[in-house]
């Protein structure tokens, strides 16, 4: 009986420790591994409610994310610490149609955070990190730092 124990223990163990918490949550429930992202693509565009240039590529943005192909993800990332209702209320205000990175939990990202805005990363399926692309990017620049190796 005590063997039995110890086995069940030990694969519960196991179990436990092969779960892998995300590294990014994002406000659509998407919950994304840099180690496991199969097939996918993600871009990733810091901004911050202060940053005209950020703002502006907005609507690019938005264009991007109803065109992009199905094995692409584009996820926002406020700047700014803030809480997941704020983060729900800066979409709302200015017509963010793309997911956005839940801060709660803290997500975890392949690059060194950006020191200027607005700044645009790709991680392509291998886990290479392209970017940071600098300043506004359009429907254009996107699709090309996304089809590019």
């Amino acid at each position: 009986m005590k063997l039995r124990t110890l086995v069940c223990a030990a694969a519960a163990l196991l179990i436990t420790a092969c779960s892998q918490e995300p590294d990014v949550v994002t406000d659509a429930d998407n919950e994304l591994r840099w180690g496991n992202l199969g097939e996918k693509t993600v871009v990733v565009n810091y901004f911050a409610e202060w940053c005209a240039p950020c703002l502006r590529e907005l609507p690019e943005l938005n264009e991007f994310n109803q065109h992009k192909a199905k094995d692409v993800e584009l996820i926002g990332v406020s700047f700014d610490p803030m809480s997941n209702a704020e983060l729900t209320e800066l979409k709302q205000r200015h017509g963010i149609e793309f997911q956005l990175a839940l801060m709660e939990p803290a997500p975890k990202f392949p690059f060194q955070r950006p020191q200027m805005l607005p700044a645009t990363y790709v991680i392509k399926p291998d886990g290479s990190v392209k970017g940071p692309l600098m300043g506004e990017q359009d429907l254009e620049s996107l699709e090309n730092a996304v089809s590019s190796h």
